[in-house]
């Protein structure tokens, strides 16, 4: 697979990456523990070298799956984590203060059973400890050889600054998708311009983008899409016009919606990769593909004028964890 630098940090990743939330959190009824350790491995030899967790998917667990899977190739990939809760639990709250992140790497060390960490992000910006703080603390973990690269997630243009002054900045994630493209205007300029890599999660739209959700699909009761309202079944009707416009590109390009829609992301600046998730190996084999699908100046065309004329319905998060976006 392509290897993509992220930015100008040194820091180089597999053109898709693969998230791995999904193998214990958040999506419902989690794999075997076996069975997610065969998907990381097969994405491994797909040619995926980018693998993303946090210490909040399942408060370590998460990590650990990880760990155990990539054990055997440990140095050929890089590994991105996060901190930035309190106990690694989103319900607890953020907690960005030194202390903390000092824990979280420690233990994120033991839980992935490595020495150092390729890319740690801040999971969500903390408005109660400056991010100069932040970023100090980071440049402290870097001198002492437990993390190689730092990054943001959800974070505005303004902390995105201030960070950087501190301590360069390899890597944003933020969600950005055919259905979520607030980072167009302001974000993706910013990172340019300072030379900072962009890694997209929900690249898939949490899934509606392949097609394989509509208006009648039912959520398992502890899938987490139940509580975002474009997951509503009126909202999900709204936008089916979307995955219809994909589908038609798709069947021009002998390809899925998911592929057209990785392959879109792909296609917008050479130091963007996504990192869709899944929990099924034919899914996993249908991503990679993507990265061999070729999209001319008429296919992005052609999406671009059909994006124009619709519109996205339903918030993407409910309000109290909006709240918790930096804008």
């Amino acid at each position: 697979m392509e290897q993509r630098a992220l930015g100008k940090s040194g820091l180089t990743v597999s053109a898709l990456g693969l998230g791995c939330m999904g193998l214990t959190w958040a999506y419902g009824k989690a794999p075997a523990e076996k069975d997610a350790i065969d998907l990381i491995r097969k994405a491994y030899d797909g040619g995926i070298s980018f693998f993303d967790t946090a210490e909040a998917y399942s408060q370590g667990a998460n990590e650990t799956l990880l760990g155990k899977a990539v054990k055997p190739f440990r140095d050929k990939i890089i590994i991105a984590t996060k901190f930035g809760f309190k106990g690694g639990d989103p319900l607890q709250g953020l907690d960005s203060h030194p202390d903390n992140i000092q824990r979280v790497v420690d233990n994120s060390l033991r839980n992935l059973d490595t020495h150092y960490i390729d890319l740690f992000y801040q999971h969500r910006v903390d408005p109660a400890v400056p991010i100069e703080e932040v970023a100090g603390k980071i440049q402290e973990l870097v001198k002492a050889g437990k993390i190689r690269h730092w990054g943001l997630s959800e974070a505005g243009t303004d902390t995105i600054r201030k960070a950087h002054a501190v301590h360069p900045v390899a890597a944003l994630q933020s969600e950005y998708s055919l259905w979520f493209r607030d980072v167009e205007t302001e974000i993706l300029p910013t990172l340019e311009e300072l030379g900072i890599g962009f890694v997209p999660f929900s690249p898939l739209g949490r899934g509606f983008l392949t097609g394989a959700i509509n208006a009648d699909t039912e959520f398992e009761a502890d899938d987490f899409r139940n509580r975002l309202p474009r997951f509503s079944e009126e909202n999900r009707k709204a936008n089916q016009s979307l995955v219809d416009l994909l589908q038609k590109i798709a069947n021009e390009k002998n390809a899925t919606p998911a592929q057209v829609s990785l392959a879109w992301l792909l296609a917008q600046k050479p130091w963007i990769a996504p990192i869709p998730g899944t929990t099924k190996i034919h899914r996993l084999e249908e991503n990679i593909k993507a990265a061999s699908v070729s999209m001319d100046d008429n296919t992005m065309a052609a999406i671009a004028e059909g994006l124009s004329a619709l519109t996205v319905h339903g918030a993407r998060y409910p309000e109290a964890l909006q709240r918790a976006v930096q804008k």
